[in-house]
Parts: C-alpha cells; structure tokens; sequence
C-alpha cells in the first residue's frame, strides 16, 4: 500500500510538472517562442562553446610554446620563466583568434547531440520552428563576441604588446620594437605660423633611448592652397619631448638665396609613443585606442590601412560569431534517422575551414589595398550568412 502511494504521488508531482510546463509554453506560444527551451537549448550551447575556446587556445599556445623554447635554445638571456611569461601573454590573442571557429564546432556539437537524442525532433513536433530553436544560441554567440571585442580585446592587446616587448628584447637582441618597415618617412602636419601647414620627409631613423634620432631631413613649408613657401633642408634631427630639433638647417626659396638657420625647433603633432604605436603591430591597439589613433595619424600622412582593418575585425567578431552559429545549424541539425550525418558534419567542418579561408585572403586583400578596409573584415561574415541562410530555408522550407 505505502508503494502504491508512493508511486501515485510521484505520479501526481509529474502530471502538476507537465501542467505547469504546458502552461508555460502556451504563455510562450504567443510570443512565438519557447522560454524553456530557449534556456535549455542557450545553456547547453554556451557551456559547450566556453569549453571549446579553452581547449582550441590551449592547443594553440601548446604549439606557441614549443616553438618559443625552439627560439630560446640560441638564446642564453631567455629562461624557461621568460617563454612561459611570454606564451601566457599570447593566450588572449589566441582566444580571439579562435572564437569563430569555436562557435561553429560549438554549434556542430550541440545541435548534433540534440538531434542524436531526438530532442530536436520532439521540439518540432510540437510545432517549434528551427528559427525559434536558433534565437537563444544566436544571441549567446554574438554576447560572447561583444564581450570579447570589449572587454578581451583591451586586455589582448595589452597583453600582446608586453610580450612583443619581450620577445624583442630576449628572443630578437633588439633594444626597441620601434620599426617602420621603410627606409624613410612622411610626416603631414599642421603650421600655425604660415597658417598652413609642414610635410616632413625624415631618413635613417633609430631610437636612443626618449629620443627619436633622424638624419637628412627636409621640410616644406606650405601655405593654406599648400603652395610651398620654403624649403628647409638639415643633416640631423630628433624628436624629444614633443618638439623636432634640426640642426645646422638651410632655407631655399624660389625667389632668394640660401639662408642659414642653424639649429630650429618645431613642435610634433605626435609624440614618441604616438610614434612607437604606429611602428607597432595594430594588434597591439585595443577597440577603444584604434579609432583615435586612426584619427591622429591619418591626420600626420601615415597609412592607417591595417589599423580600419583591425578595427573593423573587432567591431565584425560579434555578427561573425552569430553567423558561425546559422552556419553549424544548417549542417547539423538534421534527424539521425536519415543518415549521412557523418558526411554533413564534415561538410560543416570544411565549410568553416573554407569561410577562413576567405577572411584570410580578405584580409590580405584589404592590407595590400586591393579591398575597402570595411569590405575586407566584413567579407566572412556575410559570405557565411549567405551560406547559412541557403541552408537553413531549405531544411526548413524545402
């Protein structure tokens, strides 16, 4: 008697568990959606998608590290300590790196393992649309990328220059990352004097400590049609402390003769750490720094082409991340009683493979100039958004 109580209580409890759901589901019906399985189906995505990301950019700063102790092997001043410091100041930077790609494999696995249980064929039964399906994991993902392009990125890009900083100094023998990749440099800026401005053509640059040493320098002078008022030729200059120094300078006109100045001081439109951002990889510039430092350098004549890239990039992480998603869906979220699962699953690994692919030649395209900075980081996202719209209207709609 006691059993049989038992099991009519329990029985009792399920059936009060199946009404409060269905009551639920039919508030949820007429907003189109169903709240518990938008959590169900979220939580399950996003504690499969964290742990992915932490095993992709585990695997990836395994392969950094051996190759950094390969390097620290010619390298006495690099200890075991200075490798792993400067291999765990990459982790952020490989997170980021990596985030699309996870999101697809989180997607593939998810979806795949709710299709395998037939959870997925329960909820279409009860007449739940793959699109009402995709709503929670698709706002997961693009909160992910938002959180990574706001929060993670300043970090990476902090933590990515520190190490760019030490690898220069322990693994490279060189005393500053300060490198502008060409034998000289063009420098625009603004001239109260004149009420023009001064473009200055700087050689052989090299940093001594705080100051930026340059030699065969030439200067012009512009008005404000920038016809050129004078010439001012020099041997030898610096920048320290926000002002350019040239010394023994020679002014040409076109109208008088060679006029000695000696030494002339000019104040910079840029300091030396404006300087050394510019030298130093975009990837070293966090989301919030690129758009200043895009404005302030534009300004000076320097090629701002990988920074709009670069910023681009972040702003695009969190649709791209999204889009990965629809993506994975379109290849896994078919029943497994049809079969060929094995053979969509691979297709959707290849896909993505190829989606990289195309952000990589993008991304090429777009430093070379070839490409809008804008068309070359949004390139991925909306070829994958093309690719997974085709595939999920005809899963869906035939």
């Amino acid at each position: 008697m006691s059993r049989f109580m038992g099991a009519w209580r329990f029985r009792r409890k399920s059936l009060n568990a199946v009404y409060l759901f269905l009551e639920e589901e039919a508030i949820a019906d007429s907003f189109g959606y169903s709240r518990t399985l938008s959590y169900y189906v979220a939580r399950r995505f996003l504690v499969i998608s964290v742990l992915i990301i932490m095993a992709l950019t585990f695997l990836i700063s395994l392969f950094d590290f051996i190759d950094l102790l390969r390097r620290a092997a010619s390298h006495p001043a690099a200890g075991f300590g200075s490798v792993l410091e400067i291999a765990g100041l990459h982790i952020p930077y490989y997170a980021l790196y990596v985030l699309p790609f996870a999101m697809l494999l989180a997607g593939i696995v998810c979806f795949s393992g709710l299709a395998r249980s037939s959870e997925l064929v329960v909820a279409r039964g009860a007449g739940v649309s793959a699109w009402q399906i995709l709503i929670s994991p698709i706002i997961c993902a693009i909160m992910v990328g938002v959180f990574f392009t706001t929060v993670l990125s300043p970090l990476s890009s902090a933590m990515y220059s520190k190490a760019d900083r030490l690898d220069a100094r322990l693994l490279k023998n060189e005393s500053s990352t300060l490198d502008f990749r060409q034998d000289s440099l063009w420098i625009w800026q603004g001239n109260q004097e004149t009420k023009g401005s001064t473009l200055f053509h700087l050689k052989h640059l090299h940093l001594e400590k705080e100051r930026l040493k340059t030699s065969d320098i030439t200067l012009f002078d512009l008005d404000s049609r920038h016809h050129i008022l004078q010439r001012i030729e020099a041997p030898t200059g610096e920048l320290f402390k926000g002002e350019w120094s040239f010394q023994n300078s020679i002014s040409l006109t076109a109208t008088g003769k060679p006029r000695l100045l000696g030494t002339i001081h000019r104040p910079a439109s840029l300091s030396l750490k404006q300087m050394l951002n510019h030298a130093a990889p975009a990837d070293t510039l966090s989301v919030w720094a690129l758009p200043h430092a895009i404005h302030l350098l534009s300004q000076s004549g320097f090629s701002t082409i990988q920074m709009k890239l670069r910023f681009q990039s972040l702003l695009a992480l969190p649709f791209l991340a999204g889009t990965m998603v629809l993506v994975s869906a379109g290849f896994s979220m078919r029943p497994s009683r049809r079969g060929g699962i094995a053979q969509l699953l691979a297709s959707g690994v290849l896909t993505g493979f190829a989606l990289f692919a195309i952000s990589k030649i993008a991304e090429q395209l777009g430093k070379s100039g070839a490409l809008p900075p804008l068309m070359a980081a949004w390139a991925p996202t909306l070829a994958g958004l093309c690719v997974a719209m085709a595939l999920l209207l005809f899963m869906e709609d035939g």
